[in-house]
């Protein structure tokens, strides 16, 4: 793994805060600050500001809240990340949400945002999934996770559950899936709906009593297999195809 963009020439992982609270900017701040691998290059007040800082400072890991005024974190994601690939250094954006926000985590998703984070979340938690996201995984919070799939389940079911629509039978066989999808292994299935679930490599090594080394394995394969950027994705993928 690389060194940090180091945006102040410190080689450690930057990181830019973006919230319109500037206790909640604090707070982090000083989590983040008190690790010596860490560093806060620079904080936004909204979204427009978020953009032009990234633009300019190139951070490794932008923290993003979704609600700010004017631009929000959403737009603010969108324009940091439509530029990965083109030779800019590559800005990672982890989505800060609550509870009553999940109606935002698809639209942050597919945004680019490389996942999503609870506001109240452990700041061990916080910390290791900065660093996370900066080796190139995504971090998708658990129960966030579950949240995500219910409300997806709901918008799903919601047409089926209209009594002024006529029921009529749907056979499952009849039900698309991605033809990539027959590319997993029977294994990769079991490893895919897992990280749906919201577990950890460590996690899924443990469920499966299969090595560490082996999850990531096949964690590749799978990312690799149905051509997702990260693990988020891998979540859309697994529920858009009926695996949970």
């Amino acid at each position: 793994m690389s060194e940090g963009n180091g945006a102040n020439g410190s080689g450690r992982i930057s990181v830019v805060i973006a919230d319109d609270q500037e206790l909640v900017r604090a707070g982090f701040a000083m989590v983040i600050g008190s690790q010596p691998d860490l560093d806060v290059v620079g904080q936004a007040g909204d979204g427009a500001q978020a953009v032009e800082i990234a633009r300019r400072l190139h951070p490794d890991v932008v923290l993003m809240d979704v609600r700010m005024p004017g631009m929000d974190g959403i737009e603010a994601t969108r324009l940091i990340t439509e530029h990965a690939g083109d030779g800019s250094p590559l800005t990672r954006v982890i989505i800060l949400t609550t509870f009553d926000l999940d109606e935002y985590v698809m639209a942050a998703i597919h945004a680019g945002a490389s996942g999503f984070l609870l506001k109240d979340t452990e700041p061990e938690s916080l910390l290791n999934s900065i660093r996370t996201v900066y080796q190139g995984n995504a971090i998708i919070a658990p129960s966030a996770t579950k949240r995500l799939i219910e409300k997806m389940s709901q918008s799903g079911d919601a047409t089926a559950n209209d009594p002024a629509r006529p029921v009529s039978p749907a056979p499952q066989a009849a039900m698309y899936t991605d033809p990539e999808l027959d590319l997993l292994t029977e294994r990769e299935r079991e490893v895919l709906i897992e990280i749906a679930h919201g577990l950890s490599n460590q996690e899924i090594a443990d469920k499966l009593f299969v090595s560490l080394p082996t999850v990531k394995t096949h964690v590749a394969h799978i990312l690799a297999k149905i051509n997702a950027r990260d693990r988020v994705q891998a979540v859309v993928f697994a529920y858009e195809n009926h695996l949970v």
